[in-house]
């Protein structure tokens, strides 16, 4: 065998898995996370985290109808002390864990309705008023961007004890007057403004 020919099948061998290289990197490794982005494969959301290391919890939802502190209560058993934020998006919704953490409570809540608690440290995390058909369950370790449920509907059925009701007597997802994420975030036991995280 000729050195030529030798040289030719080393050169076509370099080709081949320069080729190679090439086709994975850009049918199998096209996302390329930066400091500012990240990608949750699950269910292709692309999430935004902000400088202070977390992410909104209802992607694509952003409008504010009820904000933390002191408000005029909008329905029968709502407090007039407002412990979260409410986020205005329809039932269905995806929402996401603001954070990597574990999951520490998923039930019907009072007030809240159907919750999800997700914990980070001394950080508490909670997701009210949410889809009763629950796709984690306690002590789930989740992800920052994976989807942890769903706005759940205005009515719910039967919930023992559940004391909620709407103007026509039908039992409510907690107090709520329609659907909607109450976001809410306690440190160390104590509830803040979870906007303070995205300032």
């Amino acid at each position: 065998m000729s050195s030529s020919f030798f040289m030719f099948s080393i050169k076509s061998f370099i080709c081949f898995i320069v080729f190679i290289s090439i086709f994975i990197s850009i049918f199998f490794f096209p996302i390329f996370p930066d400091q500012f982005k990240s990608y949750s494969s699950t269910n292709s959301i692309f999430i935004n985290i902000n400088s202070s290391g977390y992410v909104w919890p209802s992607p694509g939802y952003n409008t504010i109808t009820s904000y933390f502190g002191y408000r005029d209560s909008p329905t029968s058993g709502a407090s007039s002390y407002h412990s979260g934020i409410d986020i205005g998006a329809p039932e269905g919704s995806k929402l996401i864990a603001i954070t990597s953490g574990k999951i520490t409570f998923a039930d019907f809540l009072g007030g809240g309705g159907y919750t999800i608690t997700l914990t980070s440290g001394n950080i508490k995390f909670t997701y009210c008023h949410v889809s009763p058909y629950y796709i984690v369950k306690v002590g789930d370790y989740v992800y920052q961007g994976q989807v942890i449920g769903y706005v759940g509907p205005k009515n719910v059925y039967g919930v023992k004890g559940n004391q909620y009701k709407d103007e026509d007597g039908n039992p409510t997802n907690g107090a709520t007057t329609g659907p909607h994420l109450h976001f809410g975030v306690r440190v160390d036991g104590d509830y803040i403004n979870p906007l303070s995280l995205f300032d």
